[in-house]
């Protein structure tokens, strides 16, 4: 192989990985783009309460929630009684 060859190859293979270099800096930036962390948190939540697969709703998990709420709020009251 002749010098211009090897020259040749080798800068293809440098615009090679400048290229792909270039694509993953695109994924990454997307990636943590805020928007897009919020969307897949929101996706994250949903799949939590309502199946994927079917679309039902997790009464098990939501009532679970609904549960925690009532307890945080009952016991923020009662505080707030015996203090007053």
């Amino acid at each position: 192989m002749g010098q211009d060859q090897q020259l040749s190859a080798l800068e293809r293979e440098i615009e090679e990985t400048r290229e792909n270099l270039a694509h993953t800096i695109d994924q990454l930036l997307y990636r943590v783009h805020p928007k897009t962390i919020v969307g897949r948190e929101v996706s994250s939540i949903k799949a939590h309460y309502v199946d994927v697969q079917t679309g039902q709703p997790r009464t098990d998990n939501i009532l679970k929630t609904v549960g925690i709420v009532v307890g945080v709020v009952g016991f923020f009251v009662v505080v707030r009684k015996v203090v007053s």
